[in-house]
Parts: C-alpha cells; structure tokens; sequence
C-alpha cells in the first residue's frame, strides 16, 4: 500500500496543477488587437514622430507670440497705416522706409543715441561686471552677504528704478545735489540738462544691470581650470598677467555670451528713458533712441506704418550687430 502511495503514481500528483498552454487557459497581451486599426496606426506615427508631437507646442508658441507680431509689423511697414485703426490703409511700398532713412532730424540722432548709449553701458558693465567677479570668485567671509547686496538693483523693476533716481536726479531736491553741497559742489542739472541726461541715464543703467554681467562672468571664472594658472604664478606671473593672459583668454566664451546677452537688451530699452524723459525723451529729444522714436510714432502720432518701418529697421540694425559679434568670435576661435 506504502509503495502505491509514494511510488510513481503519487508523482504526478504532488507536481501540482499543470501550466496552460499558451493556446488555452491565457490570452497574449497583443491577442485581441488589429495591428491595421487606427489605434494602433496612430500609436505608431507618434512612436516614430514623437520629437515633433514634445516639441509641437513650444513651436506653436514661438510663432503665436513671435512670428505672427513680426510678420504684422513687416506688412504695416509696407502701408500707410496711421490715424484710427479702423481707418481703411493701402500699399504705399517702401514710402516709409525712404521717409525714416532720410529723416535727419528724429531717426538718425535717434540712431545715434541708441548705439552711444549702449557701447557706454556695455563698455562699464564688462570692466565693472569683471572686477565684481574676480572679488566674488574666492571664498571669504561674509561671500553671502556681499553677493545678495550686490543683486539688488536686478530685484526692482526698471520702471521703479528710473522713478528712484529721477528723484535722486532732482536739481532742488535731490539727495545726489545734497552730498555734492557738502564737499562745496554747486548744483548739477542732470536729468534737466539735454547735454548730461542721456549719459545721466547710462549711469543709471550702468548701476542696474553690472550685477547680471558679474553673475555671467562669475559663472564662467568658477569653471576655469586651475592648472593653467597656477602655472603661470609658478613661472613668476603677477596678478595682472595672469589675469590678461590666462583667465582672460579662457573666459572668453563666457565674455562674449555677457556681450551679446547685455548688448541686445541695451539695445532695447525703453522702460528707464521713458519713466525718467516721458514722450520723445524729453523737450529737446535728448535721450530719444529708436525704442522710444517708434512708441512715439505709435501711441502720441498714430502712424503706425511709419513706426513699423522704424522698428523693422531697427531690428535689422539689431541682426547686424550680432553677425559681426559671431564673426569675430568664429575668427578668434579658429
């Protein structure tokens, strides 16, 4: 009995339930499913073009809020455009055009000024920028402190930050006029002088925005290789020639992104002229630049086709700049 209980008939049994087969008892995960439905069709396209499907809606957004103001402002330029918006406009070519550029009175000066002011803030913004870096760049006591009282002027808005100093600026009342009285300096006009306002407000500039080219530059000195310039002290280097000849030429990649990043925003501002001058950047046009030439035209004139044409111009100025920025880097890298 013992011996038919253990012997090779209990085999079978203890071995307990048998696996189906893959034919019977169980249903393979893609059994039931068309490969030739649409589902599936259509989770294959985006299998294959799912780069596009991630990518699809940033697109969508850069030509909503980009593209399409551009291209309006390129048909606009080619009209006559002005007055009431409803006011029906024509074709009038390149009227515009030829009325900016012959302008000697408003465009060009605005040019001018543009381009002056910012190759002056550019210029100080890189040597100050440096010399915040280079001071930030080791470790010291109280670093922390001193790099959060260093970017507070990027914390206001620059509309705040004109208003502030146009009361700072104010020739009677002034705070600036108060502490040149104390050391006998009589009262300077600044902001109320045609002949010191657009330096005035590059000053302003200036003291708002050095914070962000240090922080640019300081980025780029905290990834320098330490070896090249701890050869050059080895070799007899002092501060000064290990500063132009080793970090300088290594950081030129990060100064010229400072250069180009700071050098089209200057390009574009219009917030802290237009809060110190108001309209036409004051009574004799003294800080005028095209920024505030095409708001002009815009809003105080209504001549929308004009101001089109000057900010199409504009942004071709813009274009050029940087082409030549990228060709002198492309020479100086090869």
């Amino acid at each position: 009995m013992r011996s038919n209980a253990s012997g090779p008939a209990a085999g079978p049994a203890s071995a307990g339930p048998a696996a189906p087969s893959p034919g019977r008892g169980t249903t393979s995960f893609h059994q039931g499913r068309d490969p030739n439905s649409r589902r599936e069709r259509f989770s294959r396209w985006a299998n294959k073009n799912r780069k596009w499907l991630l990518a699809g809606p940033s697109v969508i957004f850069v030509i909503a809020l980009l593209v399409i103001p551009l291209a309006w402002t390129v048909f606009l330029s080619f009209t006559d455009a002005k007055r009431s918006i409803r006011r029906p406009f024509g074709f009038n070519g390149v009227e515009n055009y030829t009325t900016a550029l012959t302008d000697t009175a408003r465009f060009w000066p605005s040019v001018g000024r543009t381009f002056a002011f910012t190759a002056g803030a550019l210029t100080f913004e890189l040597i100050l920028g440096m010399v915040v870096a280079l001071l930030l760049w080791k470790p010291f006591r109280g670093q922390g402190v001193v790099r959060t009282i260093v970017l507070l002027p990027l914390v206001a808005t620059p509309v705040a930050v004109g208003m502030m100093w146009r009361l700072l600026f104010e020739p009677n009342i002034g705070f600036i006029n108060e502490m040149l009285s104390w050391v006998g300096i009589p009262p300077q006009p600044w902001l109320a002088d045609p002949s010191t306002s657009l330096a005035t407000l590059t000053f302003v500039d200036i003291w708002q925005w050095t914070p962000m080219v240090a922080l640019i530059l300081l980025a780029g000195l905290t990834g320098l290789p330490e070896e090249p310039i701890e050869a050059a002290k080895v070799d007899g280097a002092d501060a000064w020639q290990r500063f132009w000849f080793v970090i300088v030429p290594l950081s030129r990649p990060v100064i010229i992104a400072a250069v180009l990043l700071r050098g089209i925003d200057a390009l574009k501002t219009f917030d802290i002229l237009y809060a110190t001058k108001g309209k036409g950047g004051g009574s004799f046009h003294d800080v005028e630049t095209l920024n505030v030439y095409a708001y002009g035209l815009s809003f105080d004139y209504n001549e929308y086709g004009l101001a089109s044409a000057v900010l199409v111009l504009f942004f071709l100025m813009i274009l050029l700049v940087i082409w030549v920025l990228q060709m002198q880097r492309k020479g100086k890298q090869s």
